[in-house]
């Protein structure tokens, strides 16, 4: 694992223009069913943001590759779940992912549409709830919706860590406009996902009171 972030990143700082490709490739990979739960892509993004924040990788283009690829590998897994249907958590590949499935469709039989909302931000069921939305026959413009706010969330949230890390706490109070600005929608989407957690959680438990 860690040979593979040391050589992502590698390419990314020699090849600068390739940046945008790569973060791109690797959102689309976390978010893809099987494939996320083995990728390190949340690790090498982190370490992504640390280089827009030292001015080595121009942001847009990262910013809309990571959301962009995200948003894919949600909608390709919920192809996959819609098109293969319930019995594929019994066949190779996926049987041997039994575990992570079944906790994602408690996650979603509980949550709803919330769940693929939500699950963006969770490691545990990132890579399993788009495909169990379309195993259990999610309504696709609900999906969606859902699929696409949350990639143009997480795309920032995932890259602001090493971002603010390269830019240092000691030096917020002498950033311009344009990055203040910037920490301040990040600030906004994560309390926006904070929120959101805690509505699902309350959501969750007056269910299991019912």
């Amino acid at each position: 694992m860690q040979s593979f972030i040391d050589q992502s990143v590698c390419i990314i700082e020699n090849h600068q223009a390739w940046a945008g490709l790569v973060v791109g490739l690797l959102a689309f990979g976390e978010s893809l069913v099987m494939v996320g739960i083995l990728l390190p892509g949340t690790a090498v993004l982190i370490i992504v943001g640390g280089l827009v924040g030292a001015g080595i990788v121009q942001p847009l283009p990262v910013l809309l590759a990571a959301m962009l690829g995200a948003a894919l590998g949600d909608t390709i897994s919920y192809f996959l779940g819609k098109w293969l249907g319930r019995g594929v958590v019994h066949k190779w590949p996926l049987n041997r992912y039994r575990r992570e499935i079944a906790r994602a469709r408690v996650f979603f039989h509980r949550y709803g549409v919330a769940a693929v909302f939500v699950g963006r931000f969770f490691g545990p069921v990132r890579a399993t709830v788009p495909l169990v939305a379309g195993m259990m026959s999610m309504n696709r413009r609900r999906f969606q919706i859902a699929n696409i706010l949350s990639a143009i969330i997480w795309a920032p949230v995932a890259l602001s860590p090493g971002w603010l890390v390269a830019k240092g706490a000691d030096n917020l109070p002498e950033l311009d406009a344009t990055s203040l600005v910037g920490v301040a929608v990040i600030a906004a989407m994560v309390v926006a996902i904070i929120v959101a957690v805690l509505v699902v959680r309350m959501r969750g438990r007056r269910n299991a009171r019912i």
